[in-house]
């Protein structure tokens, strides 16, 4: 009697408290896969755009529709530009990568010195606004080169640092169909395309649009709260 009546109870617990927690659970991680998620950034490759510590926000409806968990593509409505920011699963690891969109299907791509030439044209520089850098830590600051790059109607940070090793001259090398050439806006202290490769299109995650939230790994983890909730969209300008 008390067996047949755990039972009961025990399908009366599933039904009603531990299926729907189960169903939601799965409806939320299915709209993290596909729709938007956000993203830790481990690393100092795209500084002084992004900072090691930021949590970005990934618009994975910018370009397509995927099957949650999954690669594969429902639907194309957009394809990266050039300048986006984009999470990508890297061609040598697997790794999820953050970098910028700097070479599109059929460009040539080159740096020299760490003058970025894109089909035979060299990119455009600028100054850059002096607050930018000052989010970097102190060495960063005092070593670093700035500059504002103009990759078509994206303004963004860039830089390169004195004293260390790095691929400063690369190429020409041309981007296949349907590949991306990708770099990080810290040109000096990036592995990215000019290391592993051209990136394939359906290996795009999404677009990076904002830093949801900022923590600075020099303070305690402390939050940046100037940094919370700021637009990634050409902020440099």
């Amino acid at each position: 009697m008390n067996s047949k009546k755990y039972r009961v109870l025990a399908r009366r617990w599933w039904r009603q408290e531990i299926r729907p927690l189960l169903i939601l659970a799965l409806v939320m991680f299915s709209i993290r896969s596909s729709l938007a998620d956000w993203n830790a950034v481990p690393s100092g490759s795209m500084e002084p755009t992004i900072l090691v510590g930021d949590r970005v926000l990934v618009n994975k409806l910018a370009y397509d529709l995927k099957v949650p968990f999954t690669t594969w593509h429902i639907a194309e409505w957009s394809n990266p530009q050039r300048g986006d920011i984009v999470v990508f699963f890297s061609p040598k690891d697997g790794t999820r990568l953050v970098k910028r969109v700097i070479g599109l299907p059929g460009d040539t791509v080159e740096l020299r010195n760490d003058q970025l030439i894109i089909n035979g044209k060299p990119v455009d520089y600028t100054t850059l606004d002096p607050k930018i850098p000052e989010q970097l830590s102190g060495p960063e600051r005092a070593h670093g080169i700035f500059a504002t790059e103009q990759l078509a109607a994206h303004f963004h940070a860039v830089m390169a640092i004195n004293g260390i090793p790095a691929k400063r001259i690369f190429g020409p090398v041309h981007v296949p169909a349907g590949h991306y050439f990708m770099m990080g806006d810290n040109r000096d202290n990036s592995f990215d395309s000019r290391f592993f490769g051209t990136v394939d299109r359906d290996q795009i995650v999404g677009r990076v649009t904002s830093v949801v939230l900022s923590l600075d790994k020099n303070n305690y983890w402390l939050p940046r709260w100037s940094r919370t909730c700021s637009s990634l969209d050409g902020h440099a300008k």
